[in-house]
């Protein structure tokens, strides 16, 4: 009996941590330098939806001391399938640094189908090279 319990108090646990993802931001992002394997702080990064022909501006943010934006979609807007756009500033990090950097912006689309679903987009940045992959 007490196994039984202890099993459904864990169902139960999982259940609402479940919810509390779901209920979280749908949309995050993690920039990380390939050159000297730390977290890359304040970058500035936008969010834009595909409308029609046009990119409509949704959100903007930086990167914090690791590297992160948790979450990056607006709070007061319905999270829709379609096609997104993120675009993160590179160009503007790297001269803060006093680098230079063939991209200035990194722009990566992607698309989403399953709004229920937690969208997590890391890139990883050198000044000539960038890596992107869906995260979990």
């Amino acid at each position: 009996m007490k196994s039984l319990r202890i099993t459904l108090a864990a169902l139960s646990l999982s259940a609402v941590s479940s919810l509390a993802l779901a209920a979280g931001n749908p949309l995050s992002v993690h920039v990380l330098n390939l050159e000297n394997g730390l977290p890359s702080p304040g970058v500035n990064v936008t969010l834009e939806k595909h409308v029609g022909k046009d990119w409509q501006p949704l959100a903007q943010g930086v990167t914090n001391e690791q590297g992160r934006i948790g979450e990056l979609f607006p709070g007061k807007q319905a999270f829709e399938a379609g096609e997104y756009r993120v675009v993160f500033k590179t160009g503007d990090y790297f001269k803060k640094a006093g680098r230079d950097t063939f991209f200035p912006e990194i722009p990566v689309i992607f698309e989403v189908k399953n709004v229920d679903q937690h969208y997590h987009i890391p890139l990883l940045l050198s000044p000539y090279g960038f890596s992107t992959y869906r995260g979990s």
